[in-house]
This record gives C-alpha cells, sequence and structure tokens, in this order.
C-alpha cells in the first residue's frame, strides 16, 4: 500500500514552489519504506504518470538519462520531458486508455540537446478494485547495445582499426599483446596509413588507459621550441621564460607519450631521449632536480631509419631502444580487400555527420575507387568519401559526385595493360605524352586490367569488375577491346 501524498497546491509562483509530493509504501514490509528510495534503487529510468500523463514521480535514473530534475518534472506533461518522436508519431495514449504494456524503440533529445537512443514501454496503474489510476513509463538507454551491435558488424576491427586483410589480421592478433606490456613500441607506415589510430589504440586497450595520452609531433617544431616541449623548462630558463612549463613528459605521466615523425627529431635531442629510456629521468631546462616520468613511449615514423642510421642522421642506440617492438602498417594499394569496407565505414560516419540520405556507391564509382592507386592511403581514402558524401545529390554516390582528379590527372602509377595489336606504335618506339584522363580511359584500363588477370575469361573478368557478362561485352565493343 502507498500512502497519499502530502497536500498540493494547486498553483505554483516563483516565490511559491510547488512542492513534491513524499509518498511512502506500508504494510509491505515491517516498516513503512521511503517511495522516493524504493524507485532510486531501480537502476532503469522509471516515472509515475496521472491519467493524463502529467509526471508526478521519476527516479534518479530517469533524472540521470532526461537532464530533468524530480522538481521540474513534477506535473508536466510527459511529452515534454521525454521529447521522444515516438510522443508525436505513435503515443500509445493517442487511441484511449492504455490497457496492455505498449513498448516501442524511439528516441529522447535529452536536457542537453542530445539525442539518444531508448527503448519506451508504457504501462497502465490501477487500484485494488480494478480502476485505472495513471501510468508508469520505462525507458531503457539503447546505446550500449547499439554500440555492441556497431562492433559486430566490424568483424574485422580492433578499437576503431578496420581491416579484413591477411596482414591487418596479424596486425589486430599482435596488438593486444603488445598492450599488455610497457615495451617501446616503434609504428612504421607510410603517411596515412593511421599510425596515430594504433598509438591510441594500444593506449586504450593498456594498464595505462587510465592515464594521459598525450602527443609530439617531432616535426613540427624548431629545435629550441621542442626541447622546452618535451622536457619543460624552469621559470627564467631562458630570455621569455616567464613562470615554469612541466613539458610533455611529465604531462603524460603514468600515460603514454606518441612520438610522432620521430625521425625527424634533432641528434641533440635523440641524446635526451635516449636518456629518458635509459632511466626514466627527466631534467627540465634551467632546473638541477630530476623528475621521475613512469611513462610508455610510442614513436612513429614513415621514414626508413635504417638507412638513416647509415646516413648518420638517426642514433644506432636510439633505435635499438625505440625498436624493442614494431608495428608495419601496409599501404593501402596492399590491402585492396579492405578498401570496400573503408568505404563503408567512412560513408556511414560521414552520412550520419552531414545528415544525407546516401545508401552507396554506384558500380561505377566503386569500379574506379577500387583500381586507384590511394598514395594518400587511408587518409586519402577518407577524405575521397568525405568530399563525395558532401556532393552527392542523389542516394547513390556516382563517379560525378567523386574528386575531379580521380578522373583529370595522369595515372599515379600505370595498370598492366595488355598490349593492343591493332596499335601503330611499335614497342621499341618512344612513348607519346598521355592524353588527359577521363572516365573512358579509366574505365577502359579497368577492363583490360580484369581480362589480364581473368586470363582473357569474360566470365571472370566481369565478375571481378562487378558487372554483367553482357555489360562487359557491351563496354569492350564501346572501347574498342578485342581478345
Amino acid at each position: 500500500m502507498i500512502t497519499p501524498p502530502a497536500q498540493v497546491l494547486t498553483q505554483q509562483t516563483k516565490e511559491s514552489p510547488m512542492p513534491i509530493p513524499t509518498p511512502a509504501i506500508v504494510h509491505l514490509l515491517s516498516s513503512e519504506l521511503s517511495f522516493g528510495r524504493f524507485m532510486d534503487e531501480i537502476p532503469l529510468a522509471t516515472a509515475v504518470m496521472d491519467k493524463d500523463l502529467n509526471i508526478v514521480w521519476l527516479n534518479r535514473a530517469f533524472e540521470a538519462l532526461t537532464g530533468f530534475s524530480r522538481r521540474d518534472a513534477y506535473g508536466m506533461p510527459c511529452r515534454h520531458v521525454v521529447r521522444s518522436r515516438a510522443c508525436v508519431e505513435s503515443c500509445p495514449r493517442q487511441n484511449g486508455v492504455v490497457t496492455a504494456p505498449a513498448p516501442c524503440e524511439s528516441d529522447i533529445i535529452n536536457r542537453d540537446r542530445v539525442r539518444l537512443p531508448v527503448k519506451l514501454s508504457l504501462a497502465p496503474l490501477t487500484d485494488a478494485n480494478g480502476n485505472h489510476t495513471g501510468y508508469m513509463e520505462t525507458i531503457e538507454d539503447l546505446r550500449a547495445v547499439r554500440s555492441l551491435d556497431s562492433q559486430k558488424s566490424q568483424a574485422f576491427s580492433f578499437e576503431g582499426i578496420i581491416g579484413r586483410s591477411e596482414k591487418m589480421d596479424k596486425i589486430f592478433q599482435t596488438l593486444p599483446i603488445l598492450a599488455q606490456s610497457d615495451a617501446s613500441i616503434l609504428i612504421t607506415g607510410e603517411t596515412g596509413t593511421g599510425k596515430d589510430v594504433v598509438a591510441e589504440a594500444i593506449h586504450q586497450t593498456s594498464l595505462r588507459a587510465g592515464g594521459p595520452f598525450v602527443k609530439v609531433n617531432c616535426g613540427a617544431l624548431p629545435e629550441t621550441l621542442l626541447e622546452s616541449e618535451l622536457f619543460g623548462h624552469a621559470k627564467g630558463a631562458f630570455t621569455g621564460a616567464v613562470e615554469n612549463k612541466p613539458g610533455r613528459f611529465r604531462m603524460a605521466h603514468n600515460g603514454t607519450l606518441f612520438l610522432t615523425e620521430v625521425g625527424d627529431l634533432p641528434l641533440a635531442l635523440q641524446v635526451k631521449l635516449l636518456t629518458f629510456l635509459d632511466d626514466q629521468v627527466i631534467y627540465p631546462l634551467g632546473e638541477t632536480r630530476p623528475f621521475h616520468a613512469n611513462v610508455r613511449v610510442i614513436a612513429a615514423t614513415h621514414r626508413n631509419l635504417e638507412q638513416m642510421v647509415a646516413d648518420g642522421t638517426f642514433r644506432q642506440d636510439l633505435l635499438f631502444r625505440l625498436n624493442v617492438a614494431r608495428v608495419h602498417l601496409p599501404p593501402l594499394r596492399e590491402r585492396k580487400g579492405d578498401i570496400r569496407i573503408l568505404l563503408d565505414h567512412f560513408l556511414e560516419i560521414y552520412r550520419r555527420q552531414l545528415g544525407k540520405r546516401v545508401t552507396g556507391f554506384s558500380r561505377d564509382a566503386l569500379a574506379l575507387l577500387a583500381h586507384y592507386r590511394f598514395t594518400g592511403n587511408i587518409r586519402e581514402l577518407r577524405n575521397i568519401v568525405e568530399f563525395a558524401v558532401n556532393m552527392a545529390t542523389e542516394p547513390t554516390i556516382d563517379v560525378e559526385s567523386l574528386p575531379a582528379y580521380l578522373l583529370e590527372g595522369p595515372p599515379q602509377t600505370p595498370l598492366p595493360e595488355t598490349p593492343d595489336p591493332s596499335s601503330p606504335t611499335a614497342p621499341d618506339a618512344p612513348t607519346p605524352q598521355a592524353a588527359p584522363r577521363t572516365w573512358a580511359t579509366a574505365e577502359r584500363e579497368m577492363i583490360l586490367d580484369a581480362l589480364q588477370r581473368a586470363r582473357g575469361k569474360r566470365q571472370e573478368a566481369a565478375k571481378a569488375l562487378g558487372w554483367g557478362r553482357s555489360t562487359l561485352w557491351r563496354k569492350m565493343k564501346q572501347y574498342g577491346i578485342n581478345e
């Protein structure tokens, strides 16, 4: 039994705010039980409403989810607090009194104006005689479930790194093992392969995940400023040093310091870095007292450090200390099986960000992207997708929505091409100046490449291009391609 609430004022003024009822539960246990405390122990967001769907009580979980306090929400219509699309489109009360629980999946907009996926459930409340007295509404937060579903759909991923090629699979098996140690790691790979993402993934899955992740670009600052940026300085250490500066090593204490473009580190600072890796001690400029920093160092570079050692521009002993474990990220041109999954991944990201109703790429666009070299690797692919989603006017992204340089510029690296017997140019003749690249020339090259890979078998070539056999035959005739 729940005791009736205290007397409630019928009007609310700024000078006299509406009091909140203080109901209690009796005859359930040996002593009276606070209804409010009882409701707060329920982890699911729960609200009690009268017959007109005005809120009379809500628990702490409901407050946390919606941002509305119990006092703010008291007496307000449910739709003004929940602010769900279901309130307008499919409220169970639209067709009269609800006689059975009515669940539905929708979303709400909390007080911070953040849209949250939820499951709403409205159930009727009746008195001892079965008379309808009000409603109870529960809201289940689906963010964790949606996140788990998203991770399941990305079956080939690790902390935001996506791929299903054999080389990436080996990296996915290695990273969790490296994350559990404090060994220095050197990440190598071409520009745009995702070295920053890998470094942060290692940190987030390590025992240092609760500590800071500090990134320093060794090639972005001159040597004088870089030393102060890394190791800090004391007040008065040099002209302009008007206060103490902690430095990135100190900021990364109990966490991870990520040194990107470590190949650009000057020789003088390479010595100081080597000293830190040996004894975990830093000496800020102008400071005589050392600081013991508990920092794990992850370094990354697109340069060939072994060649730099041979040239005398990088210390061999520092390379040994950084290269305790190495992760090499392959260029995207060696991960052909990953291009489609990355295209879909970034398409979903930018589609949501820009609110565009884009569903995918056309066959021609996919064929062009599948044969593109991506010298900028994943960074370039991501930029292409962002541009295409911005430019798309139809649900399907076509070739016209892709950046113009994919078609107009000369090929970055010529694709293997079957010699054309009808060509008057002899094999030993000088190569004529390349004509401007168009979609027609790009498509012709793709057909020739597919035929060469399929050894002239049209059925296999058509399958590789994502076309029907008749489509391939028609385009071969259009471009004058003979078997």
